[in-house]
C-alpha cells in the first residue's frame, strides 16, 4: 500500500502546483489573499488525492508516470487557462508537452505495426504430426463441463454464498482436467463467508466422469474484495508491471492452488503487449513470486494468459503489411478465429502433454469460409508455429465444421462447440463435441477439412476415429498411420474376403487364419482386387488395436 500512497502525494502535489495561480496581484488584502489562496490550494490537493488514489486503487491500473498522461493535459490545460503572465506562459509549455506526449501515445498504433508484426512473427510448417489413435484427445467441451459442475454445487458448504468461478484446463499428474474455483457471489456473501472453500476438478477426457470438490481455503481471490481481490494484491506487490489477462487458478500435483497472471511489456509508448513472464501468488497466505518464461514452475501449462496469445494471433494475421494495409488493401491479411473457448483461442495438448493454443485463420473477405492456416502457441513459452496446411487443397474453416453440424443435427437443434483442427490418417479433420439445447454432450463429431463430405459422429472420440477411418476409405483417400502404432508383418492365408466399390478404387476387407480382419484401398495396393480366399499373403500392416487393421503394404502370393 506504501508506494500508491507515495504515487498519490507526489501526483497530487506536483497537480495541485500547476493548478494553482501563483501570479501576484497588487491590489487588495495581502493577508487575505494569502489565505484564500492557501485553503484554494489544500482544497484542490485534497480533491487530485482523492481522485488519483480512488482511481488507481480500483482499476489497478499500472503506476508508471506514462499513465498519468491524460491528467497531465486536464490539469495543464487550466492551469494555464486560470494563470497569468509569465507564469501562463511556462503553463502553456506544460500543456503543449502534454499535448505532444498524448498525441506520441495515441498514434502509437500507426507506427508500431510493423514491430508488432516482427515480435509476433511465426515459424511456417504445412502440417501438424498425426494423431496417436490409442490416445484419447482432451475433447470434453468446457460448456459440458462447467454444466456438470453446476449441478454438483452442493458438494460446496455454504452454498448460497458462492458461484461457480473461471473454468481452467490443465494437465495434473499425467492426467488431463477441468479446475474451477468456488467464487463469492457478492459483496456481502464476502464479507460473510470471508474465504473461499475450495475448487472443482474434472476429466476432460472422460465425458461420463463427475466433478469432485476439493478442500482448500482460498483467501486472496477475484471474486474477493479490497486488498484481498488477487489482482489488486498483485498490483499492490507490483505497481509498474504491466499485466495482461486475467488472474486464473492452476493447482499443482498435490493439488494445492496458485493463482497466475502474465506480465510483459508495451511494445511502444503506451501500446501493444509481449509476454515477458508470470506472478504467482498463493490464495492461502497472499505470497507473491515473480517469474521469466525461463524459470516458471514446472506444475503450471499456462504461463503465457489465453488473451495475450490472442493478442499475438491479432498482430500476426493484421499487420503482415504495416497498419494501412491492415485498413484498406488487406493484402495477405489473416483474421484469427474467434470460435476458441478462451479468448478466442482453445486450449490443446500435444502426445508430450505440453499445452498449446489452437487459433484457425480465415480470410477477411465476407462469405467465404476457407481457412488460410492454423496456429499453435506453446502455453507455456509463447513460440508459435503456423501450419499453411496442404496447399494443393482449400481446407474448411472451424466455422464452417460449426455450420456442417448444425445443418446435420438441424430438427434436434444440437450444435457443435470447441471445434480442434487434428490430422487424423494423413487427413486434416475437424474434431467437434456435440451439445443439445441444454449443453449436455450428446456426440462427437469428425468432418474433413478438405473434403466436406466425409463426415462420422460417435458417442465418443475414439468411436468417432473409427468410423471415420472407414469413411475416407470409402471415400477414396489414403489413409496414413498415427505417429506411434506399430508397423508389423504377418503371412497367412485368406479365409474371406469382402469388397466394396468406394468412388474411383475399391475397399477391401479381408480376414486370415489367424482370425484377424485387415483393411486396405485399391489406391494403395492396386493387385488387391484380385484378392480371393485361400490366396497366401504377406501383410505389412499396423497395429492400432482396432477391429479392422489398416494395411500399408500387400504381396499376395502367386501374383508378384
Amino acid at each position: 500500500m506504501g508506494n500508491i500512497y507515495l504515487f498519490t502525494l507526489i501526483v497530487g502535489l506536483a497537480s495541485a502546483l500547476i493548478l494553482i495561480p501563483f501570479s501576484k496581484n497588487k491590489k487588495g488584502d495581502k493577508k487575505s489573499k494569502t489565505s484564500i489562496h492557501t485553503g484554494l490550494y489544500l482544497i484542490t490537493l485534497i480533491i487530485i488525492l482523492l481522485v488519483v488514489f480512488l482511481f488507481y486503487y480500483l482499476f489497478n491500473l499500472d503506476r508508471n508516470f506514462s499513465s498519468l498522461w491524460f491528467l497531465a493535459i486536464i490539469v495543464t490545460a487550466l492551469g494555464a487557462f486560470i494563470a497569468s503572465g509569465i507564469e501562463r506562459v511556462i503553463k502553456s509549455v506544460l500543456f503543449i508537452a502534454s499535448l505532444i506526449f498524448a498525441i506520441y501515445l495515441l498514434s502509437a498504433p500507426i507506427f508500431n505495426a510493423d514491430q508488432k508484426f516482427e515480435l509476433t512473427k511465426m515459424d511456417e510448417k504445412m502440417e501438424i504430426p498425426a494423431f496417436d489413435e490409442k490416445e484419447t484427445p482432451a475433447s470434453v467441451p468446457p460448456q459440458f463441463a462447467r454444466n456438470k459442475m453446476r449441478k454438483a454445487f452442493g458438494q460446496v458448504p455454504n452454498t448460497s454464498y458462492y458461484e461457480l468461478g473461471n473454468l481452467q484446463i490443465q494437465k495434473v499428474n499425467g492426467e488431463y482436467v477441468y479446475i474451477a474455483p468456488a467464487e463469492f457471489s457478492g459483496l456481502f456473501k464476502w464479507i460473510k463467508g470471508d474465504e473461499i472453500p475450495g475448487y472443482f476438478i474434472l476429466s476432460a477426457t472422460d465425458s461420463s466422469a463427475n466433478p469432485k470438490f476439493i478442500k482448500e481455503p482460498m483467501i486472496y481471490t477475484p471474486s474477493s474484495y479490497f486488498n484481498k481481490n488477487i489482482e489488486r494484491h498483485m498490483r499492490m506487490e507490483y505497481p509498474n508491471y504491466i499485466f495482461y489477462g486475467e488472474a486464473q487458478l492452476e493447482i499443482n500435483d498435490e493439488g494445492k492452488p496458485f493463482y497466475i497472471r502474465s506480465y510483459g511489456e508495451f511494445v511502444s509508448a503506451r501500446n501493444g503487449f509481449a509476454v515477458k513472464g508470470l506472478v504467482v501468488v498463493n490464495p492461502v497466505n497472499g505470497d507473491t513470486k515473480s517469474y521469466d518464461l525461463a524459470n516458471v514452475p514446472e506444475f503450471i501449462d499456462g504461463s503465457v494468459s489465453p488473451e495475450a496469445v490472442s493478442l499475438q494471433n491479432s498482430y500476426f494475421g493484421k499487420y503482415v503489411h504495416g497498419f494501412w494495409n491492415s485498413l484498406f488493401g488487406k493484402s495477405d491479411v489473416r483474421l484469427p478465429s474467434d470460435e476458441g473457448t478462451e479468448a478466442n483461442v482453445s486450449p490443446i495438448f500435444d502426445e508430450n502433454g505440453d499445452m498449446y493454443y489452437f487459433t484457425d485463420f480465415t480470410s477477411p473477405k465476407e462469405g467465404v469460409d476457407s481457412m488460410l492456416g492454423y496456429s499453435l502457441t506453446n502455453a507455456r513459452t509463447g513460440k508459435a508455429t503456423y501450419y499453411t496446411g496442404n496447399l494443393e487443397k482449400s481446407y474448411m474453416d472451424s466455422q464452417g465444421a460449426l455450420q456442417i453440424i448444425e445443418k446435420k443435427f438441424i430438427e434436434k437443434k444440437w450444435k457443435g462447440k470447441m471445434p480442434i483442427l487434428y490430422n487424423f490418417y494423413g487427413e486434416a479433420s475437424w474434431l467437434t463435441p456435440v451439445l443439445d439445447s441444454n449443453g449436455f454432450l450428446q456426440n462427437y463429431f469428425i468432418v474433413s477439412a478438405a473434403n466436406p463430405e466425409i463426415s462420422v459422429y460417435g458417442n465418443t472420440p475414439n468411436d468417432a476415429l473409427k468410423l471415420y477411418k472407414t469413411a475416407l476409405q470409402r471415400g477414396g483417400s489414403s489413409v496414413d498411420g498415427s505417429s506411434k502404432a506399430d508397423e508389423k508383418q504377418i503371412s497367412g492365408t485368406v479365409v474371406r474376403v469382402y469388397k466394396e466399390k468406394s468412388g474411383d478404387f475399391t475397399l477391401i476387407s479381408f480376414l486370415l487364419d489367424n482370425r484377424k480382419s485387415y483393411i486396405t484401398s485399391s489406391e494403395n495396393n492396386p493387385l488387391a482386387i484380385y484378392l480371393q480366399e485361400g490366396d497366401k499373403v504377406k501383410v505389412n500392416y499396423l497395429d492400432t488395436g482396432e477391429e479392422f487393421l489398416p494395411v500399408k503394404e500387400l504381396v499376395i502370393e502367386g501374383l508378384q
